[in-house]
């Protein structure tokens, strides 16, 4: 049996954090882009209000959730599959 190289320990963990990028992106890009929107109207309305901040984010949040859901579900079920079926290459 083999170890695990260098080479290899980086390869998985760049796989790895690059799927939890590509996983996250439109989640997180919309509520960014959402909240970026009402700090503009925030400035030039001069309404400083919390909830006006938290309830969009929350609702983008959501929304992104069940239109991208199915598809992140999948990326990180394939990433497992992948994953779990190379272990045997990997000793």
């Amino acid at each position: 049996m083999g170890d695990f190289s260098t080479e290899l320990v980086i390869a998985m963990s760049n796989e790895m954090l690059w799927t939890a990028v590509i996983i996250s992106l439109p989640v997180l890009g919309l509520s960014m882009a959402v909240g970026l929107l009402i700090s503009v109207f925030q400035v030039v309305t001069q309404i400083q209000e919390m909830s006006l901040t938290f309830v969009p984010k929350i609702l983008t949040v959501a929304f992104s959730l069940g239109v991208f859901g199915s598809w992140m579900l999948m990326t990180l079920v394939e990433y497992a599959r992948t994953l779990i079926l190379n272990i045997p290459s990997y000793f």
